[in-house]
């Protein structure tokens, strides 16, 4: 946002780090989200724009798309969203990119993991509606759990993921979502999931 850049030039550094935390918060909500996120990528996305995709679950960017950690060429870094895209991309990458500044197609992001389909820009809705189609076909909870699992373990020591997934299982297994699932896949029809909501939620 340019007025936003406009102003934040006579911030003081306190000031700057006000701003800077209430960027963090908004990036750690939207990374947070116990819902898919899934990014729509078209046109430029640098620096702040490239650090929303690497909060998204999902990233779907046009073949025209360009993106990039260009805060060094403004004598800046990327460090408010580096946490999250580190948890994104290797470290090798990050160097690269972090450190030259330098633009990157749709077809680099999805070779660093950080998007996951690049489309010709006339099929990117229709790409987008296919994913939202996929999620939704899917137990609603079961999706929240799963997001939710990523996140708990993905740092966790493998005896203590190990249990922590244990435990997962189990609780879905259990459920009114999971018990619907497995009838349906024994019974070969499709899963009522949505009518198991109210039944999770009161349990």
């Amino acid at each position: 946002d340019l007025a936003w850049m406009a102003s934040s030039v006579d911030f003081s550094r306190e000031e700057n780090i006000r701003d800077a935390e209430r960027m963090a918060a908004m990036f750690l909500a939207l990374d947070r989200l116990p819902v898919p996120l899934i990014g729509r990528v078209h046109g430029a996305a640098m620096g702040g724009g490239t650090g929303l995709a690497a909060v998204c679950d999902v990233v779907v960017a046009a073949s025209d798309a360009v993106f990039g950690f260009t805060e060094v060429k403004l004598g800046l870094v990327p460090a408010v969203i580096a946490p999250f895209v580190l948890a994104k991309i290797d470290r090798s990458a990050a160097r690269e990119l972090f450190l030259t500044g330098a633009r990157f197609g749709a077809g680099r992001a999805k070779e660093i993991g950080l998007a996951h389909a690049v489309v010709p820009p006339e099929d990117i809705d229709r790409t987008v509606e296919a994913y939202v189609a996929e999620i939704l076909a899917n137990g609603p909870e079961a999706v929240r759990t799963a997001k939710a699992l990523i996140a708990a373990a993905w740092n966790l020591p493998p005896d203590e993921a190990a249990g922590l997934a244990a435990e997962t299982l189990a609780t879905r297994r259990t459920s009114a979502e999971g018990q619907e699932g497995i009838r349906a896949f024994l019974e070969k029809r499709r899963p009522a999931f949505h009518a198991t909501l109210d039944e999770d939620r009161d349990g």
